[in-house]
């Protein structure tokens, strides 16, 4: 039988989402533990990699149980999981058809990037990161720019081999809360370190390190300016939608 599982987890405590060979401290890593600890022998997927510090508050994974676990309430499931795991929480579990994958079923993809203009609390510091950015409307005018379908070869993270640098930029969102700004990013897929790459670029812009022109160069491959990517705090996978 295969699951869904809807997690939660604290990207801080882990050297990124998926496995490595330099360390067994990810998220998957994690999760196999603790299913392998109850007996399900099974590797887990997930709906995309998260980068050593970044959050995920609606991460979909799938994973496969043997039949004897198949006579249990996914409620217990849930409660043996969540006591042998920390930083990392099982939200809903649900069965699903056999050819779902955590991965490649999803259609949409949405990230969330919380900063701040004043230093994050001591409290904060994991969670939030820190932008003195006085030009909002600047800053929009940037991450609008991303909207659409782009060849996104020049916002990865160099190393990462894809079959195609294609993506699609359904939305981008900007709301204020208070002392708080909150990005969100909905998309059919991204390259690894696409949205850190993406907010950078955003980021300049609003500094005026780099000009919309240049920005606009960039997305349209013509010339790259900058390679840097944004702070991880801040950054959460909050929703996969299938």
């Amino acid at each position: 039988m295969r699951l869904k599982a809807v997690i939660s987890y604290n990207g801080a405590k882990f050297y990124g989402f998926q496995r490595q060979k330099s360390t067994d401290n990810t998220v998957v890593s994690h999760l196999e533990r603790a299913l392998n600890s109850i007996g399900i022998k099974s590797k887990v997927f997930g709906s995309g990699r998260t980068d050593k510090g970044v959050h995920a508050t609606g991460q979909v994974i799938h994973f496969d149980i043997p039949h004897y676990w198949q006579k249990r309430s996914f409620q217990e499931l849930k409660i043996h999981l969540n006591a042998k795991l920390e930083a990392i929480t099982i939200k809903h579990i649900k069965e699903v058809e056999r050819n779902f994958h955590a991965q490649y079923s999803a259609k949409r993809r949405i990230y969330r990037y919380i900063f701040k203009k004043t230093p994050p609390s001591v409290f904060e510091s994991d969670f939030v990161s820190h932008y003195k950015i006085e030009d909002q409307e600047k800053l929009k005018q940037a991450l609008y720019l991303y909207r659409g379908e782009h060849d996104f070869r020049y916002f990865k993270k160099e190393g990462s081999v894809t079959s195609t640098n294609i993506r699609h930029i359904y939305d981008i969102k900007v709301k204020e809360l208070k002392s708080y700004t909150i990005i969100y990013f909905s998309a059919n897929g991204y390259l690894r370190s696409q949205v850190r790459m993406m907010l950078q670029g955003a980021f300049k812009v609003a500094q005026n390190e780099l000009s919309l022109k240049q920005l606009l160069e960039q997305i349209e491959c013509k010339r790259k300016y900058f390679t840097s990517l944004a702070k991880p705090q801040g950054l959460y996978l909050h929703r996969v939608i299938y």
